[in-house]
């Protein structure tokens, strides 16, 4: 079976763990700060806070920023359910922003519309999230410009995006957010096996980001309420969660940090591959770039054919998948009053929409074998 996506773990990676599993630290351990200053080091951002899963950060990335009941946060309808669950855990409303049928972002021309229609309404966004769609950064100079024109925070949704860049800079270094979320999932650029980071150039962020994650238990002595008695003493100055990372993720995820450049030259290899080798055939190829990370080289074929090429493909043993079923037309988001043709542009997308098998050891073999296998249904 050729899978959309597989993760490719080393004997170098094997034996991190090892090292970790022989060690005094299992869960909890200096493993964890060599990975956040080493992915903070590789993406110049001042902070970054390591948490069990990109869901997590995205959860208390809105409640540093103050996220809460009466509240509404923005983000992309083309994405996974937690870039707009995050804000429901808070309290707050969420609302969505179509996307640019080109780059499968938010379009900024539509959010620029809906913002100055929000501001007369009295309803402006507290937060927005972009979603950098497959690995490729949303424009993010032009939503910061809104950002401070209108007053609301910025969380890059960069789950697809580690090792990309934009406007030369990478991606997480927050030049125009306030916090960037990674995901480490088996299937994303690295993996952790689960596992997120939260990256931000605020150092106040920072230090309540890592509270939140470790149960909103004091780190340092500034942020107690009254003086310990003992050392046994700790102080919990806030509710926060168990989002913490392990010591033994934080080594495979420092190991394959290590390699973060060689995954994403192959992927984006293969992603210039499918570009020309798809050249001639009737569909919809994603816009070229030397910058995204290629998470996912998603496709777009005919809607009346869709169902038919994926389901023959699956049977043809390459695992296509969809990105992503609009979040607006999950029944959850229906019964809070959206449904289809809210978003036309995400809608349109996603009706003829399946991703490609793309992954750092996936062979030239195997790619030529999944085109002749695509060529030969759209024939």
């Amino acid at each position: 079976m050729i899978p959309y996506g597989r993760q490719n773990i080393s004997g170098d990676d094997i034996a991190a763990v090892i090292d970790v599993l022989h060690s005094e630290w299992l869960t909890q351990g200096p493993g964890i700060a060599s990975f956040e200053q080493a992915l903070a080091a590789a993406c110049k951002a001042k902070h970054a806070i390591a948490v069990s899963n990109a869901t997590g950060a995205l959860h208390i990335a809105c409640l540093a920023l103050g996220v809460g009941q009466g509240d509404v946060v923005w983000t992309s309808p083309n994405t996974f359910v937690a870039s707009a669950n995050c804000a429901r855990y808070c309290g707050a409303d969420v609302d969505f922003v179509d996307i640019d049928p080109q780059t499968l972002n938010i379009c900024v021309k539509q959010l620029a519309d809906k913002l100055e229609h929000a501001r007369t309404a009295g309803r402006l966004p507290k937060v927005v999230i972009p979603v950098h769609f497959s690995g490729r950064s949303c424009d993010m100079e032009a939503i910061a410009a809104l950002g401070k024109k209108y007053g609301f925070r910025i969380i890059e949704d960069a789950s697809h995006a580690v090792g990309a860049e934009h406007l030369g800079m990478p991606v997480g270094a927050c030049q125009f957010s306030d916090i960037a979320i990674f995901s480490f999932h088996p299937v994303k650029i690295i993996t952790t096996g689960e596992g997120g980071m939260l990256m931000t150039n605020d150092t106040a962020l920072a230090k309540r980001l890592g509270r939140l994650r470790t149960h909103g238990i004091a780190q340092s002595a500034e942020e107690l309420l009254s003086p310990l008695v003992g050392p046994w003493e700790y102080q919990q100055v806030e509710l926060g969660f168990n989002y913490r990372m392990t010591n033994l993720q934080a080594a495979l995820g420092l190991s394959q940090l290590k390699r973060l450049p060689e995954f994403i030259a192959r992927r984006r290899q293969l992603a210039r591959q499918y570009h020309e080798l798809l050249a001639d055939l009737p569909i919809v190829r994603p816009l070229p770039s030397d910058e995204s990370a290629w998470h996912l080289y998603a496709i777009r074929v005919p809607a009346d054919r869709r169902l038919e090429v994926f389901t023959k493909l699956r049977e043809a043993q390459v695992w296509v998948q969809v990105h992503y079923m609009p979040v607006h037309t999950q029944a959850y988001y229906r019964n809070l009053g959206f449904g289809p043709g809210d978003f036309p542009e995400a809608e349109d997308y996603f009706s003829k929409a399946f991703s490609l098998p793309l992954y750092y050891g996936l062979t030239d073999e195997e790619q030529l074998s999944v085109v002749a296998l695509l060529r030969s249904y759209l024939a």
